[in-house]
């Protein structure tokens, strides 16, 4: 469904800025491509760093991510620039530095981008750009929006539980769950539309005590940014955390838009991995259905070497066929091979995690865990289909978008005009 603004008769314009880590650039791809197939134009703003990763990743260089898709006729152009930090820093190494560089450096080198890509598109040479889409987790998008006279997206990579445990820090601080000396250890009950949480239940970082952590700092900066947000989008579900997101909507404009993946859930046409990939459809081709597990710590935790023998060996004593990705710094960027000497080669066995992994995979104990992704999935898939509840959200959010760009040039046009 491409919409047009009543700004000369053109689509929306929007400059999209990922945050910086595989799991954020992964949705924020996909989003700018399914806002592209309905009529926007894009303008992605990378790091340095990111594109150098996964272009590194990829089989053969690239200069532009997405050349792809518009050889196909989206209307996506991409640009990258610093995050503040030189190009071979070890940012997966060096955390506190990657993110202290994000939280005070980066936003000058994006508003710089920024700047010229307004003054372009101005003089002609595209759309004139009408928004900002950028990771809720940035502290700085409301205000560099406001200074170039932007509307402001907010794109939430997470379940609306997370954001609104965020969002509502203020009541955890009230009521003694967060933040103080002698913090509460009873349920969260009073957080709008979320069901009665234990303390040990919520996210990492509202359990320590030390809170003046670098992410701490942002945590704190980036969810008073993003009340000044015009439109938040979220990667989630409305049927899935439906009183959750209902509670949000009648506090801010919050639309569950997900699961953000390629259309018809195949693979992307974009480059997004930061490593190289390898295919197993050939092997896993030779396995009963069901009959595999796929073990994943996603791509910034960090893991002991001991606890990472300890599930290697728990692996192989569980005797079931498994695809482990597992990344060369998952425990430091310095140890390239974590795995136990000989893994790669000899079965390892060792009494650990082996039961609850033949649980899992066990054919009746395991059956609970299978229907269960089978609901979800389906609850996936239909909320994307047209006419599906993500669908829906994502014509509002459209819609409305559209309406907010015809309101400001209306206003912008009367000024001019001088009423």
């Amino acid at each position: 469904m491409a919409l047009q603004s009543d700004h000369h008769n053109q689509n929306p314009h929007a400059i999209f800025i990922p945050y910086p880590l595989q799991g954020h650039v992964i949705p924020s791809v996909h989003l700018a491509t399914h806002l592209a197939a309905r009529g926007f134009t894009l303008t992605f703003i990378n790091t340095h760093a990111i594109h150098h990763q996964t272009s590194t990743a990829h089989s053969t260089p690239l200069d532009d991510l997405f050349s792809g898709v518009r050889n196909s006729g989206l209307d996506i152009r991409y640009t990258t620039v610093s995050d503040g930090l030189p190009l071979g820093f070890d940012r997966s190494l060096n955390h506190d530095q990657f993110m202290g560089s994000l939280l005070h450096v980066f936003s000058a080198h994006v508003e710089e981008e920024v700047e010229k890509i307004v003054k372009t598109a101005s003089s002609g040479g595209a759309a004139p750009v009408s928004c900002l889409i950028a990771d809720t987790f940035f502290v700085w998008p409301s205000k560099v929006a406001k200074k170039f006279n932007l509307l402001y997206v907010s794109f939430w990579t997470e379940p609306a539980l997370v954001f609104s445990l965020y969002y509502h820090l203020n009541l955890l601080r009230k009521n003694g769950h967060f933040e103080c000396r002698d913090v509460r250890q009873d349920s969260i009950d009073y957080i709008p539309g979320v069901s009665p949480i234990n303390p040990q239940d919520t996210m990492s970082y509202l359990q320590e005590t030390d809170t003046t952590s670098v992410c701490h700092q942002i945590i704190f900066a980036a969810f008073h940014d993003v009340k000044a947000a015009d439109f938040v989008l979220c990667n989630t579900v409305q049927e899935l955390e439906n009183d959750t997101v209902s509670a949000l909507q009648a506090q801010i404009p919050f639309y569950a838009i997900g699961p953000i993946f390629p259309r018809g859930f195949t693979k992307s046409s974009v480059a997004t991995s930061l490593w190289p990939e390898s295919d197993c459809t050939h092997w896993l081709n030779t396995k009963p259905h069901g009959s595999v597990l796929y073990v994943s710590f996603g791509s910034y935790a960090h893991v002991s070497k001991t606890d990472i023998a300890e599930i290697a060996h728990g692996l192989s004593l569980s005797g079931v066929h498994f695809i482990w990705v597992i990344r060369p710094d998952i425990v430091s960027s310095n140890d390239t091979d974590p795995l136990p000497v000989g893994y790669r080669k000899e079965m390892i066995s060792k009494e650990k995690v082996s039961e609850k992994i033949n649980r899992l995979m066990d054919l009746k104990s395991g059956s609970q865990y299978r229907t269960a992704v089978r609901e979800v999935r389906k609850t996936l898939e239909d909320a994307v289909k047209p006419n599906g509840s993500s669908d829906k959200a994502m014509n509002r959010f459209i819609n409305h978008l559209n309406a907010a760009v015809s309101n400001k040039c209306g206003r912008r046009n009367t000024r001019a005009r001088g009423f």
